[in-house]
């Protein structure tokens, strides 16, 4: 049997979990351990992994995508699978659809462990974790009276930088938007169980227990669309595609592309030619570690953990970088969105500016030419001198030009790696793409030509969104 438990932080997901790993032999699939997995053993996942980080950067989506999919290629035929707290959208939802079916599995059932908004933030905020052992414990309900372990007395308990009333109630927001579709998905699936987990630990977990065995005997009561009804709010859950009409005019863009498509280039190219600030989530991440602001600080507590870091906080720091100043005249967005609930926090952001996309530019670039792009790169390991087998190849094969060093392929940058990062990019940013053209914003760009003549289409393709017809029918769309 295949499941998945899903439901807000402090739903209780961990607690139960460990007891269905006892009770059924559940293979646990956590995103969290398995990028910490892929970490400790320098794999070449791991050490992509690790390049984001090291950088001040977010793990990207294939990325993980890519680790969960090695994962259950993995796993025994005969032990059932425990997703833990994934998949949190639409977009993982069928990504995990595709890979199971792709290997003769499927999800069975997928339980929301329904916990209101005030219990959550009860639970979360009284929250203590164990540096040690990283053990959960509770200032009221579950207050610390030994280690598991053994390891320590208590001196070790700590809480979260993220368990704040403020924090935790900004989190239920962005989990609520989010959940709303995923559930819906699960119920016309007949997949989705509701069950209510405000009560004592034991009592949830004897009634997790059962509506398992009930699945199993194939008697299972699905959740209707009453009961789904009831636990929604339609404010929070209706997409916004088409914000408020901007008041003021400004050339707003969206660059999308695969890894190896030249995103970052172009965007340099296109924020000197037109005078618009060029803003990467990469760089954000940096200068919000780097100052130490709160933002930073909340995303620093969770790559500590080697945990990833939730979109909220991205959304939060891009909410911040477009009220600045120096985006008056337009900016153009580099690494975001990348997902469809980016999207329309993207669009609330702007919204709340008085602001509007005015278009997005996709560089397309085939699979097998960013294979050859990313597979191509070649290190000094003496110097860390950049070279590619194509682009730019050293005048003696496998010696550095500067030094005479030998050159060497990253782990990260070999082509079946690079193919399931592909695999996991599209399944995740055709929507978004097919979310924009449905808007009319979407302008294709051919991104297989020489830089210049990237930079070429793509300035003529800005100039054609500025067209003063085509730039006003845009900022009077409703």
């Amino acid at each position: 049997m295949d499941l998945a438990l899903i439901g807000p932080s402090g739903a209780g997901k961990g607690t139960h979990i460990s007891r269905l790993k006892q009770e059924y032999g559940f293979v646990h699939i956590s995103t969290g351990d398995l990028l910490r997995e892929n970490l400790d053993k320098t794999t070449a996942l791991g050490l992509l992994a690790k390049k984001y980080m090291a950088q001040g950067e977010l793990v990207p989506d294939e990325v993980v995508g890519a680790m969960i999919d090695e994962k259950l290629r993995k796993s025994p035929n005969d032990q059932g699978l425990l997703f833990d707290g994934f998949p949190r959208t639409i977009h993982q939802a069928k990504f995990i659809d595709g890979l199971l079916k792709e290997i003769g599995r499927g999800l069975d059932v997928v339980i929301y462990l329904k916990v209101s908004d005030e219990e959550v933030v009860k639970r979360l905020v009284g929250r203590l974790i164990c540096r040690e052992c990283l053990a959960p414990f509770h200032r009221s309900l579950r207050p610390f009276q030994s280690c598991p372990q053994q390891k320590c007395a208590g001196e070790h308990l700590y809480q979260r930088s993220d368990d704040t009333v403020e924090t935790v109630r900004i989190r239920l927001r962005v989990f609520n938007r989010v959940a709303g579709p995923l559930l819906s998905y699960y119920q016309q699936a007949r997949r989705l169980v509701i069950l209510e987990a405000e009560g004592g630990s034991e009592a949830v977990g004897e009634n997790l227990i059962q509506a398992i065995k009930t699945v199993q005997s194939g008697q299972g009561r699905f959740a209707s669309v009453y009961d789904l009804s009831r636990i929604q709010r339609r404010d929070e859950f209706t997409p916004h595609l088409q914000p408020k009409p901007a008041e003021r005019r400004a050339l707003d863009l969206v660059l999308l592309g695969g890894p190896g498509c030249g995103k970052g280039t172009q965007a340099e190219n296109l924020g000197k030619h037109f005078h618009l600030r060029h803003v990467a989530t990469g760089d954000l991440f940096r200068e919000h570690l780097k100052s130490q602001t709160d933002l930073g600080k909340l995303a620093k507590a969770y790559m500590d953990q080697g945990e990833l870091v939730p979109d909220d906080i991205t959304d939060a720091m891009v909410c911040e970088r477009l009220s600045q100043p120096d985006t008056t005249d337009g900016f153009i967005l580099d690494g975001y969105p990348r997902t469809l609930r980016q999207a329309e926090a993207l669009n609330e952001t702007l919204a709340s500016l008085q602001r509007k996309l005015v278009g997005v530019i996709s560089i397309q670039v085939s699979d097998e030419e960013i294979i050859n792009r990313l597979s191509g790169r070649l290190i000094c390991r003496q110097c860390q001198t950049p070279y590619h087998l194509r682009f730019k190849p050293p005048v003696k094969s496998g010696l550095c030009d500067l030094c005479q060093g030998q050159l060497y392929q990253r782990e990260d940058d070999n082509p079946d790696t690079v193919r399931t990062r592909l695999k996991t990019f599209h399944a995740q940013t055709e929507p978004l793409i097919d979310y924009y053209r449905q808007a009319d914003l979407i302008v294709e760009v051919n991104g297989e030509g020489n830089v210049p003549e990237v930079t070429q289409q793509t300035i003529a393709a800005v100039k054609k969104l500025t067209q003063p017809m085509k730039f006003k029918q845009l900022h009077r769309r409703k």
